[in-house]
C-alpha cells in the first residue's frame, strides 16, 4: 500500500512582502477611515531587520531602553568589543566576563543584571534558538521572553514586528501607536490601550500593517486628518 503523500507545510507570509493589494483593500473593507491613513501616508516602506540570534537582538533591546539612539550604539558597541562580534556574541562569553569589565562598557546596574539574565536564560532553553523562534507563535514567543529580567511585552513586539517580520501584532501600550490613532480620528486624548486592542481587533490579520502607517500618522502636524463627521 503506498503512503499518503505529506501536505505541503505553509510557510507563513511576513512583512513587508504580506502587505499586498488584497490585503490592503481587506483593511480599507474592514475600517474606512484607514483609506485616508494610507493615502496621507504613502506606500508601505517597511523594512526587516535581520535576525541572526535572539540572544543578540534582546541585548541590543534592554541596552537601548531609555537612552538616546547614539549613546545606547556607544555602549552596545563597547559591550560587543567585550563579548564578541557577530556570531561571537554568545552568551557563554558574556557569563564568562566579570561585572566590572561590562560595567566599564557603560551598562547601568540594572541593565548588568538583565543581560546577564538573558544569557543565563538562553543557555538554559527559556530563550528559544533562532530555528524554534521562527516557528513559534506570537503568544508563546511573548509568554517565553517576558520571563527575561528587563524585557517586557512592549519589547518583544518590537521583535516580533521589526525582526521577526509577523503581520498581526498590535502594541497597545506604544505611545506613537496610540498617538497616532488619537490623531487620525481626531481625538482630543489617546485611546487606553483596552479600548485600541478592541478596535483593533477589525485589522486582523494586519494588524503590524496599521502600527506602522498609525506611527507614521503620530510624526504629522495636528489637522492633517480631517476629524469625522459630527467629531
Amino acid at each position: 500500500m503506498r503512503p499518503m503523500p505529506r501536505a505541503p507545510v505553509s510557510t507563513p507570509v511576513l512583512l513587508p512582502d504580506a502587505f499586498t493589494p488584497a490585503a490592503r483593500r481587506a483593511l480599507v473593507r474592514a475600517d474606512p477611515i484607514l483609506g485616508t491613513l494610507f493615502k496621507t501616508i504613502g506606500p508601505f516602506r517597511f523594512e526587516r531587520s535581520p535576525l541572526h540570534s535572539p540572544f543578540e537582538a534582546l541585548a541590543h533591546s534592554i541596552v537601548y531602553q531609555q537612552l538616546h539612539g547614539r549613546a545606547a550604539a556607544t555602549i552596545f558597541g563597547r559591550v560587543c568589543e567585550r563579548v564578541g562580534q557577530g556570531k561571537g556574541f554568545t552568551p557563554q562569553k558574556l557569563l564568562a566576563l566579570p561585572d566590572t569589565t561590562l560595567r566599564e562598557a557603560g551598562l547601568s546596574a540594572n541593565k548588568l543584571l538583565a543581560i546577564q539574565d538573558l544569557a543565563r536564560k538562553t543557555v538554559d532553553g527559556t530563550v528559544p534558538p533562532l530555528a524554534r523562534v521562527r516557528r513559534m507563535s506570537d503568544a508563546d514567543l511573548i509568554e517565553h521572553l517576558t520571563q527575561v529580567r528587563g524585557i517586557g511585552q512592549w519589547t518583544v513586539e518590537m521583535l516580533l514586528i521589526f525582526r521577526l517580520g509577523r503581520p498581526d501584532i498590535l502594541p497597545v501600550d506604544d505611545f506613537g501607536v496610540r498617538k497616532g490613532f488619537m490623531m487620525l480620528h481626531g481625538l482630543k486624548e489617546q485611546p487606553k490601550p483596552k479600548a485600541l486592542l478592541a478596535y483593533g481587533e477589525r485589522w486582523r490579520p494586519y494588524r503590524s500593517v496599521v502600527s506602522w502607517y498609525l506611527w507614521r500618522a503620530a510624526d504629522k502636524p495636528v489637522g492633517t486628518f480631517a476629524p469625522p463627521e459630527g467629531g
